[in-house]
C-alpha cells in the first residue's frame, strides 16, 4: 500500500504524527535447533553495557561469551583479533553493547568497533555468523551505531559506506540525553521481535549523545516499504511523533530501531537490557519488558 506522507516536516514545533503502517509479515525460519545457543560479547575501550547485555541473555536461556580486546600494544591488538574471530566462529548471536566507544570519537561514534570488524578475519568471521550459519546479530546503542558504520544496518553486508547512507547524529538537543521513552513495534518482519505483536508498546531507557537516526525520504521510503524500520519513539497516544517530549533525539520518522533486509540484524538505541524485572524502573508506568533477547534465544531451540 503506498505510504503516503511518511516525511514530515522535521520540525519539534510541527510535532507531527510520523506513524507507519504496521508490518506483520515474519522473516527467517530456522530449520535446525539447537540447545543453549551462545552469544559473543566483544568488549571494547568505552563500552559498558556488556554486563547487563550478558545478564539479559542468561535469564533469556542462552550462554554470554563475554572478551575485553587488549589494545596496548599492535602484539595484543592482534591476538584479539585472532582470538575474537575464534570465538565468533563458535557462536550462534553476537551482540555489540552500548557505551562509549573510544569516548564517542569525533564525527561519528561506534567509528572503533566499525574500523575493528572491518579486519579480514572479524568480516568473514561475522559474515559467516549471520550468511553461513544462520546466525542473529544486536546492537543496542553504541552497538547500533558501530553496525550501522558497518553497512551492516541497513544493507545486511559489511560495505563502504556512501555520502548519503542513513547514520546516527548528534541529539538536536545538543547534549547527552538520558531518560525513559515509550517505543512502538511496527515490524515484526525480523526474529528478534518473534514474541511480540505490531504495535505492542514497550517504555525503555535510553542514554546517549548522537542517537538521531538520518535517512533521506525515498531511504525511508525504502526501509518502510520493506519492514525493516523495527520500532518508533511514540507519544501517550501510541502514535509516532517528532514532539521532543516523546521522541528526545528527533529521530527522522521517529525511528528508534531498525534491521537488515532479511531481520537478522537489528540495531536500536534504547537500552532494553537494562531491565531485569528486579527493583528496576518501579516507579515508572508502562510495559518495560521487551523479550527480544528471549527471541534471539528462541530462534535457536
Amino acid at each position: 500500500a503506498p505510504l503516503g506522507n511518511i516525511f514530515p516536516i522535521h520540525s519539534e514545533s510541527s510535532a507531527g504524527d510520523a506513524s507507519l503502517p504496521l508490518f506483520t509479515t515474519y522473516g527467517p525460519h530456522r530449520s535446525e535447533s539447537f540447545g543453549k545457543p551462545r552469544v559473543f560479547i566483544p568488549v571494547c575501550p568505552g563500552t559498558n553495557c556488556e554486563y547487563d547485555s550478558a545478564a539479559a541473555f542468561e535469564r533469556a536461556g542462552a550462554s554470554a561469551d563475554v572478551m575485553v580486546l587488549r589494545n596496548e600494544s599492535s602484539q595484543a591488538l592482534a591476538e584479539s583479533i585472532e582470538e575474537m574471530a575464534k570465538r565468533i566462529a563458535r557462536a550462534q548471536i553476537i551482540m555489540f553493547p552500548g557505551g562509549f566507544s573510544a569516548g564517542d570519537e569525533p564525527e561519528g561514534s561506534g567509528k572503533f568497533i566499525a574500523t575493528l570488524f572491518r579486519s579480514a578475519a572479524l568480516t568473514e568471521a561475522l559474515e559467516a555468523l549471520l550468511y553461513k550459519r544462520d546466525g542473529l546479530a544486536l546492537g543496542v546503542c553504541n552497538g547500533f551505531q558501530a553496525l550501522i558504520k558497518l553497512g551492516l544496518l541497513p544493507y545486511g553486508k559489511i560495505q563502504p559506506l556512501k555520502a548519503d547512507s542513513p547514520t546516527l547524529t548528534y541529539n538536536t538537543i545538543g547534549r547527552h540525553l538520558s531518560r525513559m521513552v515509550d517505543t512502538k513495534v511496527v515490524s515484526v518482519m525480523s526474529p528478534w521481535f518473534s514474541n511480540v505483536k505490531a504495535g505492542d508498546i514497550h517504555t525503555i531507557a535510553i542514554s546517549h549523545g548522537e542517537g538521531r537516526f538520518v535517512a533521506a525520504p525515498e531511504q525511508i521510503r525504502e526501509l518502510a516499504a520493506k519492514g525493516q524500520i523495527a520500532t518508533q519513539y511514540v507519544d501517550l497516544a501510541g502514535n509516532a511523533t517528532y514532539d521532543s517530549m516523546y521522541n528526545p533525539n528527533q529521530s527522522v520518522m521517529a525511528v528508534e530501531g531498525i534491521t537488515s533486509p532479511d531481520g537478522r540484524v537489528l540495531g536500536k538505541m534504547a537500552h532494553t537490557e537494562r531491565y531485569s524485572a528486579s527493583d528496576v524502573f518501579e516507579n515508572i508506568a508502562g510495559n518495560k519488558l521487551q523479550p527480544i533477547f528471549a527471541a534471539g534465544v528462541a530462534y535457536f531451540k
